[in-house]
């Protein structure tokens, strides 16, 4: 009963409160000023303000347009107008779609006096991330004046004075944190990459010197990183979004790294899914940090429940993380377990450990209606600096070693006896240029988002252990090999070298709080030199699907596999469907010829469970079946075609371009076919291709193999119920179509005609004269790959050239920095 009286009495005065110090403008103008009403402190601030927050007289925050996509678009465009971006954006300028909308100020609040100052006001710019320098005499944050496109990192004293650019360039600067040596750590999107599975570019992690000079980056990653953030003990967290062959939309966890890049390891929760973990911090005199808890995939402009998160067991015990209270907050800042700053759409709140809170300042009715929101609420303190971590890179190298003491030791292991494992194979995640969708398409069906590059294998020593040399700033990731090169387990993660790191493994995929063994010598692979990836003779580093592994099955398999010569239903022919080919959709789509991961929020499975070592394909490849003889190194392009997550293209380029969906009037193909072949699509708004309706058992990008657009009179949609003796396989339960000359027949055949035409016309990118879109090709023109004056209709390499992109992410010992950063 008392909890519930509580529970009461907070209701009625954040209500109270909320109204008594609510500010307002005094005119209806945007930079007309601040008032706050009164000068009253709510009951638990004028507590705070005698304990946990005694030193504090100030606070500062951001005001501007918050975004309403995923909790990443906050800066930037998007790639294109398609799907549901026109509505996504705030506005458009030069045909680019926006994720940001304009004005903006930057306030500082004194909590005692209630007086507001404006420190800064732009009525169309933008202004976020504010952090308080250790000195407490100026305050660090992104500012994106009024007129341009780019969020750039700034000073200005804590009286408004004194404004000065630290950044500049074609990319957005955001989340800056100072360091304790003086540097700042800060995202951006000079990683030149969209987000894998959405239309808008990626912020990864950077360094530059107090003065914004010597800007170099520090993360590989193909995703976000956010909220970057300094530890007591020098280390900064931050939030990682990652996925390496596992689900899109599930794996946003907290990391650490040094401030020199080096040690990027898991804080807390990558190994569970299902919440997205921003805007960490510590909280002071304890070994905790406060974080939101976003939950799914996460909420625009990182929206969730405020959650304190201990480590003392790992970053894999759930029981580590408690949820305070029951509010939705973002932007959280601690002085204790027991007091915290936090914001939401309008107003910034002062939140207890038990989850009450009372507001602190509320926008007024003008500055809602122009859908003005607070972010970031810091205070104006002076503050100790934090643990210096002395440097541990050498930027005159290009590679970093790393050390696996025992790659026995992990979990998900029974039954693999000692010895099994002879090499790993090394790959990298290559980062997308641009992107257009938030699905997988053409890439994979239902699979990888990314496309990954063969760099080579190392050995295993008998021991387990493994020492190797690698590239530096690559996104690495392992699949370990038995004796016949059949993938045992495989890494959904992936792991970053800096130039001249050494880093150390105490096994795969073991627990986070084991440590590495005492014994009396070293491991068996530190007693020779560190290996370097060994190239595989005869397989591309990126395989493509149409270029490498359909001439392999045109050569051995399409003889008895063919529309003509229909063995066991399989048609393994590289004839064209709407999105892919024949053969690719029959190999990957039903998970047992080819087996990944479908794109699962899953990972450490059993051994022999995914990629080649459970795909039966490898069994069809084999002399037992009808004597067929691939070669060694056709059998080796295969294998490592599957466990290089077994993709379409080997080219972005194949994005947004090429598809070609036949329409078709699927009434009386419904009437005919229905009862055995269509189920009700309840989705809204389907008017197209099955008038709500689609085949089961089909992938559905428009009929997947039951459509030949390559030859249509051979597609399984009219040989399948033709009757046998007008060439048809009459395999239907009822013949459908007794010859060709059925109307229905066709109607259908003409249809796919002219979608052929359609492709011939426009082409894939497997088509002699294929060029990419033009989103693609103004994207690599922003990045300096493609000439600016490429004319219209000119074609060029667009294999060389996105080799070209990916190579410029190698770090080059001459600039102290990747290659792309000349560009």
């Amino acid at each position: 009963m008392r909890k519930i009286l509580l529970q009461l009495i907070t209701i009625f005065l954040t209500y109270f409160f909320a109204n008594i110090f609510t500010i307002f403008a005094i005119a209806d103008s945007f930079d007309a000023g601040l008032l706050r009403q009164g000068v009253r402190q709510p009951p638990m601030l004028g507590k705070m303000l005698t304990d946990q927050m005694r030193e504090v007289e100030s606070i500062v925050f951001a005001i501007r347009i918050p975004g309403r996509d995923h909790w990443y678009v906050t800066f930037g465009s998007y790639s294109g107008k398609q799907h549901e971006t026109p509505q996504l954006a705030w506005k458009e300028e030069d045909g680019l779609l926006c994720g940001y909308g304009d004005g903006a100020m930057l306030v500082k609040q004194n909590l005692r006096s209630g007086a507001i100052d404006v420190l800064l006001e732009d009525q169309t710019g933008g202004v976020r991330d504010p952090q308080v320098h250790y000195d407490g005499q100026k305050i660090l944050f992104s500012y994106r004046p009024g007129g341009t496109r780019q969020y750039h990192l700034y000073e200005i004293d804590i009286d408004g004075k004194n404004l000065k650019r630290l950044t500049d360039g074609d990319y957005d600067d955001i989340e800056p944190t100072y360091c304790p040596d003086g540097s700042i750590i800060f995202c951006s999107s000079r990683c030149k990459r969209f987000v894998n599975c959405w239309h808008t570019p990626v912020a990864s992690l950077y360094r530059c010197d107090g003065d914004g000079k010597n800007i170099r980056i520090l993360s590989s990653n193909n995703d976000h990183d956010n909220t970057p953030w300094m530890l007591p003990d020098g280390r900064i967290l931050y939030m990682r979004w990652e996925y390496v062959d596992r689900s899109q939309v599930h794996y946003h966890h907290l990391w650490t790294m040094n401030p020199d890049g080096t040690q990027q390891m898991t804080f807390y929760g990558n190994l569970h899914p299902g919440v997205a973990m921003l805007d960490a911090k510590p909280i002071p005199n304890s070994d905790k940090i406060v974080s939101i808890f976003s939950p799914g995939h996460g909420a625009p402009e990182h929206f969730g429940h405020l959650t304190i998160v201990s480590p003392n067991k790992g970053p894999d015990d759930r029981g580590g993380a408690k949820r305070i209270g029951k509010g939705w907050f973002k932007d959280p800042y601690p002085f204790s377990e027991d007091c915290f700053l936090a914001a939401n759409n309008d107003t910034i709140w002062l939140v207890n450990g038990d989850g009450y809170f009372e507001p602190l300042f509320s926008l007024p009715d003008e500055f809602k209606k122009r859908q003005l929101a607070v972010h970031e609420p810091r205070p104006i303190i002076k503050r100790q600096r934090e643990v210096i971590i002395g440097n541990r890179v050498n930027l005159s190298k290009s590679t970093g070693f790393v050390m696996l003491e025992d790659v026995y030791r992990g979990r998900s292991l029974v039954g693999i006896e000692r010895g099994r494992i002879k090499k790993l194979l090394v790959l990298r995640q290559l980062p997308k240029p641009v992107n257009f969708s938030g699905g997988m398409e053409p890439l994979t069906i239902g699979g990888s988002f990314t496309l990954a590059e063969i760099l080579g294998t190392i050995p295993v020593a008998e021991d387990g252990s493994a020492y190797a040399e690698l590239p530096a700033l690559q996104s690495i990731f392992f699949v370990a090999l038995d004796e016949n090169d059949i993938a045992v387990k495989r890494m959904h993660s992936f792991m970053t070298l800096q130039p001249g790191e050494t880093m150390a493994c105490v096994g795969c995929h073991e627990e986070r709080t084991l440590a590495p063994k005492i014994t009396p010598t070293l491991p068996k692979a530190m007693l020779q030199p560190p290996s370097i990836p060994k190239p595989i003779a005869g397989t591309p580093s990126i395989i493509d699907f149409p270029r490498d592994v359909q001439p392999i099955l045109d050569k051995h398999c399409v003889a008895c596999h063919s529309p003509e010569n229909y063995g066991g239903k399989l048609d393994l022919t590289g004839d064209k469907t709407a999105m892919h080919s024949m053969s690719y959709i029959r190999l990957t789509l039903h998970g047992k010829l080819v087996v990944d991961n479908r794109n699962r929020p899953a990972s450490n499975f059993e051994p022999y469970k995914i990629g080649s070592g459970a795909s039966t394909l490898l069994k069809y490849i084999e002399p037992q079946h009808y004597n067929v003889n691939l070669s060694t190194e056709e059998k080796n392009l295969v294998r490592l075609w599957i466990d290089t997550s077994a993709t379409y293209p080997g080219t972005y380029v194949s994005l947004k371009s090429g598809y070609y969906h036949p329409s078709i009037n699927c009434t009386p193909l419904i009437e005919k076919c229905g009862e055995c072949h269509a189920e009700k699509d309840t989705r809204e708004g389907k008017k197209k291709a099955w008038e709500g309706w689609h085949f089961k058992g089909h992938h559905n990008g428009w009929g997947g193999t039951v459509v030949n657009i390559s030859a249509p009179d051979k597609s399984f949609l009219l040989r399948a119920p033709l009757a046998k003796n007008a060439g048809g396989l009459a395999i239907c339960s009822k013949i459908i179509f007794e010859n060709k000359d059925d109307p229905l027949y066709k109607e259908i055949l003409q249809s796919l005609i002219r979608t052929k035409k359609q492709l011939e016309k426009n082409k894939r990118f497997d088509m002699q004269g294929f060029r990419p879109n033009n989103d693609y090709i103004r994207e690599m023109q922003k990045y300096g790959f493609l000439k600016k004056d490429l004319k219209p209709n000119e074609t060029f390499d667009y294999y060389k050239i996105e080799q070209e992109y990916f190579n410029s992410w190698y770090y080059d010992p001459k600039i102290k920095n990747v290659k792309a950063a000349n560009k």
